[in-house]
């Protein structure tokens, strides 16, 4: 839901300066200079990535080896090489539309491939470097529910545009749309003889339907899909085998289109049925690379960190190469992971909520820092530190910031952060991209940010494990790890508060109607009524896994999970904020939580971001609700 596609949307909350005590710390996080789309060239000499810095984004070019050599080659994202390691495609916008370009990879001789009208993303090419192929939704916006939903009136859902996969000729400059016009297809692969596509993908719409997608293989020349696997949870990451006999792909129960997690499946091209190569794995693999027909190296989500490992699949040994505190592959559909041909060479942004982030390479878990351009960053918050409990038998994880200085003698508010999804995890990761703990911790606030049940990170019976449950198990894991914070840190259990945004936001809103133990809450983009919510959001599909059945088929058991059920209880002042056109959680959920505070007589406030939708757009609003949040602590906790 929510976190959708943000395991926490306050990491999409650029930190600027606004208060007087954190503006210094704040300036300098927005300073940080940001990676992403980073990819190496399949004969692992060459490393592109997408970068930006002060709201300028752009392709850079490096050597795997260090030394001099290319760097910024032109502005654009999402960079992708050919086959013989030459060039780079990438996309490139002008006046908001993406284009398509080539460049080598000196970074000499840029050309303008396309004249495109509509959304286009993840180019890919063929592995004969004729053809260069990327999802494109003619004449529509694209992106995901994320954003601000447009303004519905006149015959509502008449509108579907499908995305589709779209190819440019490499030759002749021409571009055909290959896939289904029926079909809105969400991630694909090349077959290694380039004659077919692999593809999920489901009917329109497409910000709504990708928890039925199916696997798709769809024939290149014809444009024939046919459905060789309908699964039970959601799928994602389909890859074919070097050898094209087979396709492998994520499974599992997963809340928001992008942000993967689950089990590692490999299926026969032709159908049939899939094998689970992880089975009863205590992490979340969440993308594959396939550089020989029998052995694999994936990514997952692990603990509250992620971890790098090879699968052979004769015997089906698992063998893990790397492991840390930090995310590694990056979020789903916006890697920051790649790896050569041969699987010899891997190259990927490395940060922790203590180092900030640059571009390394090399062999795995030997890399090889290749940037600097955040050198000069200080931390002006506390070290993060690995925090673990037990709850009903079930190990649980979080991390806690602490103040960066801590007196003898005395004692400090806490701040429980929780994450959205519910599927999702919290990482040390550099704040530039969740800014809200290191603020809270720059001014004197420890903050918790746990991992309960529901999360990735400890396999797939654990990310199930909150299923019809919404609040109850998990809030017994975030009161449990509260308890183990106060039993080891200088916590004054009298002035403590909770936050989160989206999945986050209702945990906000679900804990302060079940306790009284928080002072303070700021609910962002939450939900107040889970029977309401459901005719109300535009991806209602994301619930049927989670509840079992549709609201209509079983009231029940949305309406035992509500806040509303229990609103009178509420005692714990709270800051309600949400987007006006959130199409993921609808500013009536909000309206209502606070229209009932307001009634109940407890202190509340709500503010409704004019235009903007789940992930704000504004960077005067991203900077309001830090603002505002900080004001609501302080007025509370202090």
């Amino acid at each position: 839901m929510g976190a959708g596609k943000i395991p926490t949307m306050t990491r999409q909350f650029m930190v600027l300066a606004f208060a007087a005590v954190a503006a210094a710390q704040t300036a300098r996080l927005d300073e940080t200079v940001q990676y992403n789309d980073v990819a190496i060239s399949p004969d692992g000499k060459f490393v592109a990535w997408g970068q930006a810095a002060a709201s300028e984004q752009s392709i850079h070019i490096a050597p795997v080896a260090g030394g001099s050599g290319t760097s910024a080659v032109h502005a654009g994202s999402e960079p992708a090489w050919s086959p013989d390691s030459k060039q780079v495609a990438f996309f490139s916008a002008s006046a908001g539309q993406a284009q398509l370009w080539t460049v080598l990879a000196n970074g000499a001789q840029a050309k303008q491939w396309t004249h495109l009208s509509g959304y286009a993303a993840r180019p890919r090419w063929s592995h004969d470097g004729k053809s260069v192929a990327f999802l494109y939704s003619e004449g529509a916006s694209g992106g995901g529910p994320l954003g601000a939903a447009p303004v519905q009136t006149g015959v509502v859902d008449q509108q579907i545009r499908n995305q589709r996969i779209a190819v440019l000729d490499a030759g002749s400059g021409a571009v055909r749309q290959v896939s289904p016009a029926t079909l809105h297809v969400y991630d694909y692969d090349w077959s290694p003889d380039d004659s077919t596509f692999v593809a999920t993908a489901a009917p329109g719409p497409g910000d709504n339907n990708w928890w039925i997608a199916q696997i798709y293989t769809i024939r290149f020349s014809s444009g024939e899909a046919k459905s060789i696997y309908q699964p039970e949870f959601q799928i994602a990451t389909p890859r074919w085998s070097p050898d094209g006999k087979t396709i492998a792909f994520i499974e599992g129960l997963m809340s928001d289109e992008g942000f993967h997690g689950g089990d590692l499946f490999t299926i026969s091209a032709s159908g049939g049925k899939p094998v689970n190569r992880t089975a009863g794995r205590k992490s979340s693999p969440n993308a594959v690379f396939w550089p020989e027909a029998g052995r694999m190296l994936f990514t997952e989500w692990a603990g509250g960190g992620s971890a790098i490992s090879e699968l052979l699949l004769e015997g089906g040994t698992i063998r893990t190469l790397w492991r840390g505190p930090e995310n590694v592959h990056g979020y789903g559909n916006f890697p920051t992971f790649s790896v050569s041909r041969d699987g010899s060479v891997t190259a990927l942004v490395r940060s922790t909520l203590n180092a900030p982030p640059e571009v390394w390479a090399g062999p795995t878990g030997e890399w090889r820092q290749l940037t600097a351009n955040n050198a000069t960053q200080t931390v002006e918050w506390g070290k993060a530190e690995n925090l673990e409990w037990t709850t009903d038998g079930r190990r649980i994880q979080g991390w806690l910031l602490p103040p960066k200085e801590v007196v003898g003698g005395r004692r400090y508010p806490l701040i429980v952060l929780i994450h959205g999804g519910p599927s999702g995890s919290e990482t040390s990761s550099w704040p530039v991209e969740f800014g809200l703990p290191a603020v809270l911790s720059s001014k004197g606030y420890y903050v918790l940010m746990p991992n309960p049940r529901g999360s990735y990170g400890q396999g797939e019976e654990f990310t199930r494990a909150n299923v019809k449950d919404f609040g109850g198990g998990d809030l017994r894991d975030i009161l449990a790890g509260v308890d183990r914070a106060l039993g080891r840190y200088p916590i004054d259990p009298n002035r403590l508060g909770v936050t989160g945004w989206s999945y986050g936001g209702y945990m906000t809103m679900w804990t302060v109607t079940q306790t009284h133990r928080f002072r303070a809450a700021m609910a962002g983009a939450g939900i107040a009524n889970w029977q309401s919510y459901y005719g109300e959001n535009l991806i209602d599909r994301w619930m049927i896994p989670f509840f079992g059945a549709s609201v209509y088929d079983d009231p029940a058991v949305y309406e035992k999970s509500s806040p509303m059920r229990f609103i009178k209880n509420t005692k714990t002042p709270t800051l309600v904020l949400v987007g006006e056109r959130d199409a993921e959680c609808p500013s009536p959920q909000s309206y209502e939580f606070w229209h009932a505070l307001r009634s109940l007589g407890v202190p509340a406030e709500l503010v409704v971001y004019a235009g903007e939708g789940h992930m704000f757009a504004d960077a005067k609003n991203r900077v309001d609700v830090i603002d505002r949040t900080l004001a609501w602590f302080d007025k509370y906790l202090r």
